[in-house]
């Protein structure tokens, strides 16, 4: 791989920008300078790259957490709404990053954008029975312990529509969390709507292994850790992620 392309990569900055660094001399392989950006050897990406001195940390995909705040659609764009991408730097939607599933525009939370085009299948396949947690406020009586036990042993909608077992904890008088493996359209309103109840807010904090990272704000992203990653592709039976 050239070394322009891995730095790019790497989230330095935009293939034009990158070239710069290199042509000034700012990047070192092994401790020698290069000033070629196109540049290349086998298992590049595996050998000791600075710049100005500090390490690049190389990665083939990229995997973000975003803290989605309500009002945006999860998109890569809209006609009529602002979309969850104006919160994503250029350089990432560049590189073909996408969101993993989709949360309504009202709802907030943990949302996974990944360049990983078979890990995001995997993750929302029902195959994979990936669980996903939500926080929820909502109005109406107090819910019972019979309602736990109809959520846990499926909701049936209609003959035609059954939703699939899951898990509700109930918070307070007013709140419980839910945990579900799929991710039919308004799924979490509709079903609590079949309990007479209704959604007033609704918030992600878990994808499977991942959990939303409490020190992000609203409209925050940052970059997954190596553990979190190697546990999301561990979920889904993938090896060799980086």
């Amino acid at each position: 791989m050239r070394l322009d392309k891995i730095l790019a990569q790497s989230g330095l900055g935009s293939r034009s920008e990158v070239r710069q660094f290199i042509r000034s001399g700012q990047i070192t392989i092994n401790g020698l300078t290069v000033r070629d950006p196109g540049y290349s050897e086998e298992n590049l990406e595996q050998q000791t790259i600075c710049l100005a001195g500090n390490p690049v940390l190389y990665h083939r995909h990229k995997h973000l957490m975003m803290n989605k705040p309500a009002g945006l659609i999860t998109a890569h764009q809209d006609n009529r709404h602002e979309t969850i991408m104006s919160l994503v730097p250029e350089i990432w939607i560049n590189r073909g990053i996408s969101p993993v599933g989709r949360l309504d525009r009202d709802t907030t939370g943990l949302l996974l954008l990944t360049t990983d085009g078979v890990l995001n299948h995997r993750l929302t396949s029902p195959r994979w029975e990936i669980w996903k947690t939500y926080q929820i406020v909502f109005s109406g009586e107090p819910l019972q312990e019979c309602d736990v036990t109809r959520f846990k042993t499926g909701l049936t909608l209609s003959p035609a529509e059954q939703f699939r077992p899951a898990r509700l904890t109930i918070i307070d008088n007013q709140s419980a969390e839910l945990s579900i493996k799929e991710g039919k359209f308004h799924q979490v309103k509709r079903m609590f709507r079949a309990i007479n109840r209704t959604v007033i807010q609704l918030h992600r904090i878990r994808i499977g292994p991942l959990k939303l990272d409490d020190s992000l704000e609203e409209g925050q992203i940052r970059e997954l850790d190596d553990s979190e990653i190697s546990a999301l592709y561990e979920q889904v039976q993938l090896t060799g992620q980086d």
